[in-house]
């Protein structure tokens, strides 16, 4: 395969984290229109993604054993086909035991392709031979901001259901068109490749997969609470003298993506200049100064600006996370890929549903500090970064 066909294949890709990036944020910016039309409590809120977030971590186990089997590409092109048959589900109004059936589904494939996409991008990264990861989820970051503005125009005028519809759509295409065309690679199992049975992966595991789990804790505080914070407590009471109304209350997640999406376009480049730890030690640093600046002080500039500020370091700490146990791991990325991402709906319980559940006894606002917790406990591991080398040889995917 020449490089030209490998460039194309990493487009594809791209356009696979696209179309999670705009469903997932179409979903998360829908949630006040959701609750509103459903007629849902925020504890009713947080009990449905705790169970959305079980079916995407069962999900990225359908991942693993998808593409043990027949490798990846068919488990992120069959993601895809899930998660556009759970968007389109919610767009119209359904008896709330439906409408969390049908999420539950979109969290099957949400999953899925979490952890698929994660796959194809280590094996397409090693067949380029260069970074690409953080561009890769530039993609999912420029799509999530789309769906963001989209959803802003959308509540405006005609409702949430055209940018879910939209996203429904696109992601469906992808599915389509990446059947056949996703990276055909895979890797061994890691029992197969190591000789302890797995055990010396453990680790890679471990320190990686705490970062995604801080980094998640953080991305899923913002991307699921900060339309609700802004329109719910912020805004209640005062919309006659601010002119706030409810269309502005998706800005704070695409400040926040926006920010991601920045972090993530320069990430490639700032990881052989500075090395992994400087550059986790820092962005964890920032994503604590963002939660925290939310709760110091309540306002709407300060809100939108700390979600901005948290995302520049969640735009880095994703992509290095990964790419270092994909790298650490190389000969058995696919499985290690997959564990790792486990952690993500860890961090997803902690940072969504934690902070609906805390918003009635103590707001919001102070909810916000547990990301901030998270971050703090989460620094001194970051330092083991330096110790990841399991595997040294580079993946050898197959054509």
């Amino acid at each position: 395969m020449n490089d030209m066909s490998a460039g194309a294949r990493a487009r594809l890709i791209g356009a696979g984290y696209a179309a999670q990036g705009l469903g997932y944020a179409a979903v998360v910016t829908a949630l006040p229109a959701f609750k509103e039309r459903q007629g849902l409590s925020d504890a009713f809120v947080s009990a449905i993604l705790l169970l959305v977030c079980v079916a995407a971590a069962g999900g990225s186990v359908v991942a693993d054993q998808v593409a043990a089997r027949w490798g990846s590409r068919y488990a992120l092109a069959g993601g895809l086909f899930l998660v556009g048959a759970g968007l389109a589900g919610t767009t119209v109004g359904t008896p709330n035991v439906a409408f969390v059936t049908i999420l539950l589904f979109y969290g099957i494939g949400l999953g899925t392709v979490d952890a698929s996409l994660s796959m194809q991008g280590v094996l397409i990264q090693a067949r380029l031979g260069r970074s690409v990861m953080s561009r890769l989820f530039a993609a999912y970051t420029a799509a999530a901001i789309v769906a963001a503005l989209l959803m802003s125009g959308s509540l405006a005028s005609s409702g949430a259901s055209v940018a879910v519809g939209t996203a429904a759509a696109f992601a469906v295409l992808v599915g389509l068109a990446g059947w056949r065309a996703f990276e055909p690679g895979r890797t061994e199992r890691s029992s197969a490749v190591h000789e302890t049975g797995g055990r010396a992966v453990r680790r890679v595991v471990w320190i990686c997969g705490m970062l995604i789990f801080t980094a998640f804790l953080v991305d899923s505080a913002v991307s699921t609470w900060s339309s609700v914070y802004l329109k719910d407590t912020l805004t209640a009471g005062s919309a006659t003298v601010l002119g706030v109304s409810l269309a502005v209350a998706p800005l704070g997640y695409a400040a926040y993506q926006a920010a991601v999406l920045v972090s993530r376009m320069v990430a490639d480049h700032m990881v052989p200049r500075t090395g992994r730890v400087v550059l986790a030690l820092g962005s964890l640093a920032v994503c604590g100064v963002g939660c925290g600046l939310v709760v110091l002080i309540p306002s709407i500039p300060a809100a939108i600006t700390g979600f901005a500020i948290a995302g520049i370091g969640v735009g880095v700490l994703v992509p290095l996370a990964f790419s270092a146990a994909g790298e650490a791991a190389a000969e058995s990325s696919d499985e290690v890929i997959a564990r790792v991402n486990l952690f993500n709906y860890g961090g997803a319980l902690l940072g969504a549903v934690l902070l609906g559940a805390l918003s009635d006894p103590i707001g919001l606002r102070i909810a916000f500090l547990i990301p901030v917790v998270g971050v703090i406990l989460t620094l001194p591991l970051a330092r083991r970064l330096h110790h990841l080398t399991v595997a040294a040889p580079a993946p050898r995917p197959t054509a």
